[in-house]
């Protein structure tokens, strides 16, 4: 039986039985029973974007700017949803894209990420933000394939680092992170004077890493500068207690764990990241290399003449920059500029199976899904993100069924309709 078939089976049985799905269905009531689940710093670190929101509306109405043309008497029974990117092989076209600070959501919310994933064997690009270490959060992967996502930090020895624990615990390649070199600005995080990582929540890559904790006690050496006592300041200080490796109670007394979320505020991103720096990559690491944050033709271009494996088109879902273009419009352009040939992924504001078919057939050779999965984690933790996953695949089955689209081959711009 195909997956959407499959996945209406489980859904409508239970609802025999008078039990409905803990995990909506449908993107919109998904987005509003998490919000409902999760606190005010969580949502407005998941769900918000930059500025005005501007970015991320300009990525949702890109989408309503294509028709699907069914096909009928087809006779297609059966679809192959199978792929291989950069030399992972992939059941469905989909990864789970890489979010930071999950904590907010849930504790362990990378274990748990990945536990869902290897539920669906989907593959997950492990956040460099992430709060649990790569190492465990590659255990409860088991089997299934994951990617590593790579902040370029302004520490090159920690950059190496990073990049040999990767290879070290199994990543199949490394995703290299381009737009967020300094934080944009986001007004919902900032009208709480909300920054997860001032509060120890998601620096565990960084506070298990040896490099960064030797850059950690040299600073340590350094008188503590002398801070305001408020109760939001002994919130803050338990809060990175509770994060840091070790025990709560002395780290409420040491000074190396506010000494560790000092360090990466200072060092955590390069903004003077350029192409300079990215030519050093291929004699870091064996890993395929993959650039996140592309939006013009003339970066991909000269990418790709760089000698990288792949190109994630994303503006950060609407994160980093407001009024920027959208990214689907965007995947189009270097979908045109590069040909056929180089592999894209595509990333911002894939909500459902339908615009991962959308999105397949402007040019991407898989998608990687954001926001709903971190909605399924707050409402189901490991078992929600799994639900969130098999929904997308089963409705990308299922309209690749109805539309008479019997594998990936056929998924190209002939199926689509520009809308009047």
């Amino acid at each position: 039986m195909s997956i959407g078939r499959a996945r209406q089976g489980v859904v409508y049985r239970q609802g025999s039985l008078g039990r409905r799905p803990a995990v909506p269905t449908d993107a919109a009531e998904l987005e509003r029973a998490a919000r409902r689940r999760m606190s005010r710093r969580a949502w407005a670190y998941v769900a918000g974007g930059a500025g005005e929101g501007a970015t991320m509306r300009h990525n949702r109405a890109a989408f309503e700017r294509w028709r699907v043309q069914p096909r009928m008497l087809h006779g297609v029974t059966e679809r192959d949803l199978r792929t291989e990117v950069c030399g992972t092989p992939l059941a469905a076209p989909l990864l789970l894209a890489p979010v930071g600070a999950g904590a907010l959501v849930r504790r362990d919310s990378d274990v748990l990420i990945a536990r869902g994933a290897a539920a669906a064997g989907v593959p997950y690009v492990f956040s460099n933000q992430g709060c649990s270490p790569m190492e465990r959060t590659a255990e409860a992967m088991g089997e299934t394939p994951f990617w590593y996502q790579l902040y370029w930090s302004t520490d090159e020895r920690l950059v190496d680092s990073l990049i040999g624990r990767a290879e070290a615990c199994g990543a199949r390649a490394l995703v290299v992170t381009l737009d967020t070199t300094m934080l944009g600005w986001r007004p919902q995080d900032l009208n709480l004077g909300s920054l997860p990582f001032a509060r120890g929540q998601g620096i565990a890559q960084y506070t298990s890493d040896p490099r960064f904790m030797e850059i950690v006690r040299e600073r340590g050496r350094a008188p503590a500068a002398k801070a305001q006592v408020t109760l939001g300041a002994l919130r803050t200080l338990l809060s990175i207690a509770r994060e840091h490796p070790g025990s709560t109670w002395a780290n409420l007394r040491a000074r190396e764990p506010r000494a560790a979320v000092e360090t990466f505020l200072d060092i955590y991103s390069n903004p003077g990241l350029s192409w300079d720096h990215l030519a050093t990559l291929r004699g870091r690491t064996r890993l395929p290399i993959l650039l996140k944050g592309i939006l013009d033709p003339a970066d991909a271009r000269r990418a790709l003449d760089a000698g990288v494996d792949g190109i994630i088109v994303s503006n950060h879902g609407g994160r980093q920059v407001d009024h920027a273009v959208a990214a689907l419009d965007a995947l189009v352009a270097i979908r045109s500029a590069v040909g056929a040939g180089p592999t894209l992924l595509f990333d911002s504001g894939i909500r459902t199976g339908a615009d991962v078919f959308l999105a397949l057939a402007l040019g991407a050779d898989a998608c990687l899904l954001g926001r709903p999965h971190l909605y399924g984690l707050a409402l189901a933790g490991a078992d929600g993100v799994r639900q969130v996953i098999e929904n997308v695949l089963a409705e990308l089955d299922l309209t690749m069924a109805l539309a008479g689209v019997a594998n990936l081959a056929g998924l190209t711009p002939d199926v689509l309709r520009p809308a009047p």
